[in-house]
């Protein structure tokens, strides 16, 4: 018999508890959140093979998996009085209705474009004067993220905040339109700079994250030059 969803929950937590407790397992007893910082990550790539593969039985297990973690440093976080498991989805859902006002509020947008805007604007009122605030429209981006993956997001927020230029009506009209073709060039491209670098002894990953580094504070030192302009 399937147990209810609010059944299932407090037996996860039972069951985590337990394998921390004295006799629970010895690695589970050995484990703290820098530990098993990184065995999110891997689940969470677990998690995209099953959505991309279209498997249901495995995305159902990665998602468990993935709960595994929130519910492993939630234990952690309450053995050293910190904060629960209950604490955890308290927090998630004042956030969700806090950032949807739209949804439980009187707010009215139109689009998603919109909606991301709301999302961004709240957010930075909900981190302002704390030591989470954003003092720059570059902040936010998680440096373990992989090279590729923030070098994305740094262009992103660079040109959402005009820090990089956006393509204009007469670049666009100088560049084919995106095709297959276009995309597998640039693919192939991004490989060929990888192997290239591993021929020299280098790792393209760590190339890219230095790059990375010199761009954003570039785009940073533009970014204060802007706001001592505007003042």
């Amino acid at each position: 018999m399937k147990a209810s969803s609010s059944s299932a929950v407090p037996e996860l937590l039972r069951i985590m508890a337990r394998l921390r407790s004295p006799t629970g397992c010895p690695w589970d007893r050995q484990q703290n959140h820098r530990s098993l910082r990184f065995h999110a990550v891997e689940e969470v790539y677990e998690l995209i093979d099953a959505i991309e593969a279209n498997d249901d039985q495995e995305l159902a297990e990665e998602l468990g998996d993935l709960l595994l973690q929130v519910v492993f440093h939630c234990q952690l976080a309450q053995e050293r009085h910190a904060f629960d498991f209950d604490a955890v989805v308290r927090r998630l859902c004042a956030k969700l209705i806090g950032r949807h006002p739209h949804v439980f509020g009187q707010a009215r947008v139109r689009g998603v474009d919109a909606v991301w805007a709301q999302w961004d604007r709240i957010k930075t009122s909900e981190k302002a004067g704390t030591r989470h605030a954003r003092h720059s429209a570059l902040d936010g981006i998680p440096r373990h993220l992989p090279a590729l993956l923030r070098a994305e997001k740094l262009v992103k927020k660079a040109k959402k905040s005009g820090l990089l230029p956006l393509a204009s009506p007469r670049s666009r009209a100088n560049h084919p339109p995106r095709s297959p073709s276009q995309k597998r060039r640039i693919a192939r491209r991004l490989f060929l700079l990888a192997a290239t670098a591993h021929h020299q002894g280098w790792s393209a990953e760590a190339l890219l994250r230095e790059e990375i580094h010199r761009t954003e504070q570039m785009l940073r030192r533009k970014e204060k030059l802007r706001i001592r302009k505007d003042r």
